[in-house]
């Protein structure tokens, strides 16, 4: 079963492989659902291309919005150039978009995308009829109905979301925020207005307030909580999914990472005939997140996936930084920082390899010109010393008080 792993740009596609993803999904500058990510531009996506197929891994490339006039004749040209760069698919919601790439670039595999609401069986197999090699399913589905598209269409990828953040419309097909801001979620623009604070108030009474099971903090009707599907990971595999996606290319390079660790190694674990090791499951907990759901995984049931009180995230881990290089021989590393740690901090390093975890108490510093000091700063590069060779693709957290 593939671990598929979102990224925003080349040096997250670079964490997430190094970190366990089989494979990326990673959209460029244009005609992806995540038009305020980093993305790729054309270099950038020959250079991901390049690199992913180097390591054996695959990339990606959403090509989802739901297209208008104005926008084919770009999208035939960026087709081709997806074609000649030779990615490994394109996610697609449009039928329209659909027919382009099977006429421009017949070669290149298709995946529905989760945008296109596939529901049934049935229209799993129209979708293989017309030449689509893999699905992603609504995530509306439970597991039951996922298990019975599986027997009765067993010749078709299927692919599932199993962590990250949802949408509270019906596989995200939202208007709200073309309504408040006039910026489409279906052309990649969303501005999440169904995370803000709501109260009812009437249009004469300005300053008083509908009483509707609202607090101080407002009420947050429209909230999903955050998908999280690792403790059936195993019932998810025996099932025979192909792929299990996780949500996030606007996600921080430590999320992206720390997530795809945890479902590469309990995913080792179920194919060893093991439990799934708590560690992994502790782990999710250390990411920035939205109280945890399973949603409707085994009804459907919104009561599952909805928070009223609050779209506070639960931070209790905060990224620090990364290590820029891994070869010294006094064991003094340098630093990209991307928060702040003092010399009286207890900070954490992780790696892709979890027996390389380490806790370091009073940690020495030093800026860059080797001056010890006794803080860092964000959006800076700083020393740290080390006593232990550090691994490739070194990550520094702390936790927060």
């Amino acid at each position: 079963m593939e671990i598929l792993a979102p990224a925003g740009n080349l040096e997250k596609i670079k964490y997430a492989l190094a970190y366990g993803a089989d494979a990326v999904y990673a959209g460029s500058q244009s005609f992806s659902l995540r038009a305020n990510a980093d993305n790729l531009d054309s270099n950038d996506l020959l250079s991901a291309v390049n690199y992913c197929h180097s390591k054996g891994k695959k990339l990606f490339i959403p090509l989802n919005i739901y297209a208008h006039n104005k926008h084919i004749e770009s999208i035939k040209v960026y087709i081709k150039l997806l074609n000649d760069i030779k990615v490994d698919a394109v996610i697609v919601s449009d039928l329209g978009i659909f027919d382009l790439v099977k006429n421009i670039a017949p070669e290149i595999p298709i995946h529905i995308s989760t945008q296109a609401n596939v529901t049934s069986y049935n229209t799993v197999k129209v979708f293989h009829r017309l030449g689509a090699k893999r699905i992603i399913l609504a995530r509306e589905l439970t597991f039951s109905e996922i298990q019975e598209i599986r027997q009765k269409c067993p010749d078709i990828e299927l692919e599932i979301f199993v962590h990250g953040a949802m949408c509270i419309s019906y596989s995200g097909r939202c208007l709200i925020s073309a309504y408040i801001n006039n910026r489409s979620a279906n052309r990649g623009e969303c501005t999440h207005p169904c995370r803000w604070k709501y109260a009812l108030v009437e249009e004469s009474r300005p300053s008083e307030y509908f009483p509707i099971e609202e607090d101080s903090n407002g009420f947050y009707f429209m909230n999903s909580k955050d998908l999280c599907l690792i403790n059936r990971l195993k019932e998810i595999y025996d099932a025979g999914i192909n792929s299990v996606k996780i949500e996030g290319r606007m996600k921080s390079l430590y999320y992206i990472s720390a997530v795809t660790r945890a479902y590469k190694q309990s995913l080792l674990e179920i194919m060893n005939n093991k439990s799934i090791d708590d560690y992994w499951i502790n782990e999710l907990s250390k990411i920035s997140h939205r109280i945890y759901t399973e949603a409707f995984f085994d009804e459907f049931n919104t009561n599952y996936t909805q928070n009223y009180e609050t779209a506070q995230y639960n931070r209790e881990w905060q990224f620090v930084g990364t290590f820029i290089n891994n070869q010294d021989s006094n064991h003094v590393y340098l630093v990209k920082s991307y928060g702040k740690i003092t010399r009286e901090e207890t900070i954490e390093l992780i790696f892709p390899d979890r027996h390389f975890d380490l806790e370091i108490a009073n940690p020495i510093l030093y800026d860059e010109n080797m001056n010890e000091i006794d803080f860092t700063k964000p959006n800076t590069c700083f020393y740290i010393k080390v006593e232990k060779e550090v691994p490739d693709y070194g990550i520094i957290r702390k936790k927060l008080l």
